[in-house]
């Protein structure tokens, strides 16, 4: 049976952790931070840990990962 395929745009987002979950990057945090409070922009520095229902579907997505 030949390779699965991974999803290029998944392989840029997501990475996986030492105990196999997936992080992704958090969204709203490149420009417009003028008009946002230094809390928000503390939180939106960290990253994120995938919910289990859409880990799935990344795993799917990304075989080899």
């Amino acid at each position: 049976m030949p390779k699965m395929k991974s999803h290029g745009g998944s392989k840029k987002r997501f990475k996986i952790t030492g105990t196999g979950k997936i992080v992704r990057c958090q969204a709203f945090r490149d420009h417009l931070h003028s008009n946002k409070k230094a809390s928000v922009k503390r939180a939106l520095k960290s990253d994120k840990i995938v919910t289990k229902s859409d880990a799935k579907h990344i795993k799917h997505q990304i075989p080899y990962l």
